[in-house]
């Protein structure tokens, strides 16, 4: 049985498991989704929904399967058992009309302009020539690029390179972004800095995001829900939803309500993480 416990004090709901919506509020359904790497199990029956227009994380230890969900919902994995839903279609390859991805990496082409760069997702995904110039143009006003846009990879910073990464996603349209690990190579204050500008871009452009991370910073500013994993093989824990609109106000990150989820979160993780570390540990002594 699914238990809810709703704190009043802030808003914060903690779910053991997750709700699941109906057919007609999903955007993206997970339904009983399970994948193994040969003998090796990442994720176990997991199910979830997804609401149009809502900004979710996944957060767990390392190796718990969170980017393998990510790829199943991409398209780019197809589960051993279960299957993913967009729009009630069954994914069983990339969707590059629906969903646009950004990597750990900005992946940009160093010859290329910044422009260019983005030009060439729309090139990817089949959109009319005719729209490109006016579609990159468009997505680098939105991430605040403008000036930009005749400049080279090599002379932006890491935090305008994922910039640049977030307007090829933007330019392509789709309703939703897949995000995997984007900000990784960040520092802590950029993050946070960078998810703000987040924020702001969700609220205006009301498309449906899912974020891997590690950060739990990262995950409590940004997402209206957060899917917790446990350790391998990975299950969904917790959910906690966070009721605070976007834009999030920068006062958010040093609110009692912010730290009152982050601290929630670390003691949902903390358990996790040891019990990762152990299997990591007992897969170099069985190697030794």
């Amino acid at each position: 049985m699914k238990m809810t416990v709703l704190d009043t004090e802030t808003n914060i709901e903690r779910m053991a498991g997750t709700p699941v919506l109906s057919s007609a509020d999903a955007l993206i359904r997970v339904d009983g989704v399970r994948h193994a790497f040969g003998a090796v199990e990442a994720i176990q029956k997991i199910s979830l929904d997804i609401r149009p227009g809502e900004m979710v994380s996944f957060i767990g230890p390392s190796g718990c399967g969170k980017s393998t969900l990510l790829n199943i919902i991409g398209g780019l994995l197809n589960p051993t058992e279960g299957t993913a839903y967009v729009d009630g279609q069954a994914i069983e390859k990339p969707l590059p009309k629906k969903m646009a991805y950004i990597f750990q990496e900005s992946v940009l082409f160093p010859w290329s302009t910044v422009l260019e760069n983005v030009k060439v997702a729309m090139e990817f995904q089949g959109a009319p020539r005719s729209e490109w110039n006016r579609r990159a143009e468009d997505a680098l006003k939105l991430v605040g690029l403008t000036d930009f846009a005749d400049s080279y990879p090599r002379q932006l910073s890491g935090g305008m390179k994922q910039r640049v990464a977030l307007a090829r996603a933007l330019c392509l349209e789709t309703d939703i972004i897949l995000m995997d690990e984007p900000f990784a190579a960040l520092d802590e204050q950029t993050r946070l800095v960078f998810g703000e500008e987040l924020s702001r871009l969700l609220a205006r452009t009301k498309k449906s995001i899912i974020l891997v991370t590690h950060s739990l910073a990262e995950a409590v500013l940004l997402s209206d829900r957060i899917f917790v994993f446990s350790a391998r093989p990975g299950m969904i824990k917790a959910t906690l939803e966070v009721q605070e609109q976007h834009p999030r106000d920068p006062s958010f990150l040093t609110s009692e309500k912010f730290n009152k989820l982050r601290n929630e979160l670390y003691d949902l993780l903390r358990e996790e993480v040891l019990k990762a570390m152990e299997q990591q540990s007992g897969m170099r002594g069985a190697k030794a």
